[in-house]
């Protein structure tokens, strides 16, 4: 396996202080076996396949490195939302058409619904709560475009209010620097390591076969199908997909060799606020929120009362960055939330976003590879779209015209980015310019 980032960032290191309960008692494959599809990557869009298949009566085998939920899928913030795509609308529209980008829209509103609609038909806890979520401006002129903004969702279905800055403190969403919000009411927050727990019990009762500890180490072309190979045994499939997102080797398959971009985004939570320090701070609401910045900040009261705090960044994974990353994360905590600044942190750890050259997602065939597919790039959320995309990958598979929405800003390969291995150094090159602009 090749990877992009530093050992450190694959080892159970930055995941070790998570707060988010993961399912470990799954078999490793061992021996040699057979099955008609073989998932690659048990996060959100590789169980959602897998759920989604063996509904059908297709054998599925699931292999994942660690234990299902590992990555991203059990290390983000929470947020179901609207999302997937790093490209804005307008972008997209010039790109794929005004009626590709509707679509697309489309597709985010359905993404959430399947979430909601999976944690119901399962009975899965996820502990959800928010009426959708607030964007707050982090600048004047950011706050004068949400009516537009408000307008453009509402023509498209989805309700939102814009928030005067006073209107902020009445409705309990008091942060410092903020100059108003925007409420757009579609999402819920969850628990996303009993999404992903749950998400692999139902697949499992659906008839998939769920292998944890069972990295590929290597995919063999062979007359009919596929050969991956793992330390403790083969698996041979008719068909493949390769769900592995930000946590995908460059050679497995090598046509994804510098397509993706994983980037590092980094969680705090308190412990659990009293209702007076809750007061004290002026943020009581419970609903999602993530300030208008090019590096984000995103966080939410959870119902437990604990207080998530999540950001973009980091250039190294090592410990020593990892300790640059603490400082900056609290210094950043402390200064939109004043009052909570000598709060005890009580879980801390990172995880890796993974982002496409062109901005957008992909789920489609794997291009010179036959019978392969893959389904990944959400650009940092994925809740809802990873577990869109597997339902839809699933259909492809199958040989189906899929009936939820398939937009062609879904459709189109990853491209590769510049500088081939050393494309880490894009971002680290962007950032002190995304800083700036943050604060122009």
């Amino acid at each position: 396996m090749t990877r992009l980032w530093e050992p450190h960032a694959y080892s159970d290191a930055p995941r070790a202080d998570c707060a988010w309960a993961l399912e470990q008692d799954w078999p490793a494959l061992d021996g040699d076996a057979e099955t008609d599809v073989a998932v690659i990557g048990g996060g959100y869009t590789g169980l959602s396949a897998a759920l989604h298949l063996a509904k059908e009566g297709t054998a599925v085998t699931v292999l994942e490195a660690n234990a299902p939920g590992w990555g991203a899928s059990g290390r983000n913030g929470g947020f179901c939302c609207l999302g997937g795509a790093k490209a804005p609308d307008a972008m997209l529209a010039r790109r794929f058409g005004r009626d590709e980008a509707d679509l697309w829209f489309e597709a985010q509103k359905r993404a959430i619904a399947l979430v909601a609609d999976l944690l119901t038909e399962h009975r899965i806890e996820a502990h959800t709560h928010s009426d959708g979520e607030v964007v707050l401006a982090h600048r004047p002129r950011v706050y004068q475009s949400f009516g537009a903004e408000a307008a453009w969702l509402e023509a498209r279905g989805v309700g939102a209010d814009v928030l005067p800055p006073d209107a902020l403190a009445e409705r309990g969403l008091a942060a410092q620097g903020i100059h108003g919000g925007l409420h757009v009411k579609i999402g819920f927050g969850l628990d996303p390591g009993a999404y992903a727990a749950g998400l692999a019990r139902a697949a499992r009762a659906a008839g998939a076969d769920i292998r944890a500890r069972s990295p590929v180490t290597a995919i063999r072309p062979e007359k009919g199908g596929h050969r991956l190979v793992t330390p403790g045994g083969t698996l041979r499939a008719r068909r493949l997909l390769i769900a592995t997102n930000g946590y995908s080797s460059e050679d497995l398959p090598p046509w994804l060799a510098g397509r993706t971009l994983p980037l590092q985004s980094s969680v705090i939570v308190t412990r659990p606020l009293s209702a007076a320090e809750r007061a004290a701070q002026g943020w009581t609401s419970d609903l999602m929120a993530y300030d208008s910045r090019e590096l984000l900040h995103y966080f939410r009261l959870m119902p437990d009362g604990r207080f998530l705090f999540g950001m973009r960044g980091g250039y190294r994974a090592t410990p020593a960055a990892e300790a640059r990353i603490a400082r900056k994360i609290r210094a950043d905590f402390a200064a939109m939330f004043p009052a909570w600044e000598g709060v005890e942190i009580a879980h801390e750890w990172s995880g890796l976003v993974n982002l496409s050259r062109g901005l957008t997602p992909f789920v489609g065939p794997v291009p010179r590879m036959d019978n392969a597919w893959i389904a990944m790039a959400y650009h940092g959320n994925g809740v809802a779209m990873a577990s869109y995309s597997g339902a839809l990958v699933a259909s492809l598979i199958r040989g189906q015209a899929p009936t939820q929405p398939y937009p062609s800003v879904m459709q189109a390969p990853l491209g590769r980015f510049p500088l081939g291995r050393r494309r880490r150094a894009l971002f680290t090159a962007a950032t002190p310019l995304l800083w700036l602009r943050d604060r122009l």
